[in-house]
């Protein structure tokens, strides 16, 4: 005697799926998202973290601005300042702002960057918080924040939430000091302290 067991498609389907995802569970030991199976592109969730901008304008060792009048400060770093007055004449600066301007203007001015967000979008002056990258000549890129610690033009700054990169720049910071870059050396000679 034969028994003959009927399956519609729908069943069979089912079947398959839930033994799909099973395998899914067991294989990557973790939770299984269907939604991961929806098309989404992925450019629409690159932009919301990271974009490709062209610098107008360099204000300092740590903020620029890009087309548009937007500026941008440097997320986790704190580059000496110019000082203005009301009318925007600068009036003084602090040791080796000049140098950390120059060195930030040779490298971003005028130039394709990428920004990259962390958690903040702009600071109470209105100003974007970024992560800035720069085309490297190896084919690869520059994170600038910490390239602008490590070389001792700027130091770090955290300011809460965005912190994704503190334990990189102290890191940059430390060897910076220890190896008298920049406003390390140039600046503790003249008596000021950081």
């Amino acid at each position: 005697m034969k028994i003959r067991a009927k399956f519609s498609k729908k069943k069979i389907i089912s079947i398959l799926t839930a033994l799909f995802i099973l395998f899914q569970l067991i294989l990557n030991r973790k939770s299984f998202n269907l939604k991961s199976f929806s098309p989404s592109p992925t450019a629409t969730v690159i932009n919301t973290i990271s974009k490709i901008v062209k610098v107008t304008r360099v204000i300092d060792g740590d903020t620029i601005e890009i087309e548009g009048g937007q500026k941008v400060r440097y997320i986790g770093i704190n580059a000496p300042e110019f000082f203005h007055d009301t009318n925007g004449r600068k009036t003084a600066q602090e040791c080796f702002a000049n140098e950390a301007y120059l060195e930030n203007k040779r490298l971003v001015e005028k130039k394709t960057i990428r920004l990259e967000k962390d958690l903040s979008e702009t600071d109470k002056y209105g100003r974007l918080l970024r992560y800035v990258y720069i085309p490297a000549t190896n084919s690869g890129e520059l994170f600038l924040n910490d390239y602008l610690v490590r070389q001792g033009y700027a130091k770090t700054m955290t300011v809460k939430p965005d912190t994704k990169f503190y334990p990189q720049l102290k890191q940059a910071e430390k060897e910076a000091r220890e190896n008298n870059q920049g406003l390390w050396f140039s600046c503790q000679s003249l008596g000021f302290s950081y």
